[in-house]
């Protein structure tokens, strides 16, 4: 099965090159993504898990319930993006919860930090999907960590895909970067080595990044926009040639159940 999910957050990511972008300038661009990709998994009758910021769910309510109406999964992203506190994994659930109207049961940490499995259940989540099993310098290192879905207590983890060998990162700057067929073999070789696909990417990547206050590194703008759209529009036709279903990152808590509950997790 392949999950497709979405970090929805503000759009918090060229902070580090500049200073210029206003919370409200933040909103736009990931408002604007947000609805590329709703649009494109409604044409493509695709299910998907999106993962919010309390932040930016609050300030974009109209998405949230779209996105609730469309049949998607909503899971917490946090509080913020920037920051992150051990509070906000109970906040953001009650916050999202509130919108909604219905159990959040997913978390991911803001730039899939990492993060112990205790203060996720004890805000009352059931899976999380915070890790990526891969070696990035500066950023992940987890080739110890497993790569398949796994219980850590009584927490469900889903980490996200990697390549069937040397373990390459199937993230989003993945499909800007790497020529679209290489990057549908090795999602096909992750499909057969896993079972499973656990692809993410962020709202803002398919918003106009050549804009002048926006000064992002080539290997972000690259294939951003509209040109990303029709990346991923051509894989989820690639899966759908390979007869591969879609689901919401939830279905795993039935599809692997915490053995000897007897209870329904959902």
């Amino acid at each position: 099965m392949v999950f497709l999910s979405f970090d929805i957050e503000e759009f918090d990511n060229p902070l580090p090159f500049t200073k210029t972008l206003s919370f409200e300038q933040q909103m736009s661009f990931s408002r604007i993504g947000t609805v590329r990709i709703l649009d494109l998994l409604r044409r493509k009758k695709i299910k998907a898990t999106f993962f919010c910021t309390a932040n930016f769910a609050l300030h974009a309510t109209d998405l949230i319930n779209r996105m609730v109406h469309e049949g998607h999964e909503v899971a917490s992203h946090g509080y913020y993006h920037a920051t992150f506190d051990l509070k906000d994994l109970s906040n953001s659930r009650k916050v999202l919860e509130q919108i909604i109207g219905s159990r959040i049961y997913g978390f991911r940490m803001p730039n899939m930090a990492a993060i112990d499995a205790e203060p996720i259940i004890k805000a009352g989540y059931l899976y999380n999907s915070s890790l990526n099993p891969t070696f990035l310098p500066g950023k992940y290192y987890n080739l110890n960590k497993p790569r398949r879905i796994f219980y850590e207590k009584e927490l469900c983890q889903i980490p996200v895909s990697v390549s069937a060998n040397l373990r390459l990162p199937l993230f989003w700057l993945s499909l800007h970067n790497f020529p679209l067929s290489i990057y549908k073999r090795m999602c096909r070789g992750a499909m057969r080595k896993d079972g499973y696909l656990n692809l993410y990417f962020h709202p803002w990547e398919f918003a106009d990044l050549s804009s002048p206050e926006v000064k992002l590194p080539f290997y972000i703008v690259r294939n951003s926009g509209g040109l990303l759209v029709d990346r991923l529009s051509s894989l989820i036709d690639s899966f759908v040639e390979n007869k591969y279903s879609f689901g919401t990152l939830k279905e795993c808590l039935r599809m692997y159940p915490l053995k000897n509950t007897g209870k329904d997790p959902i």
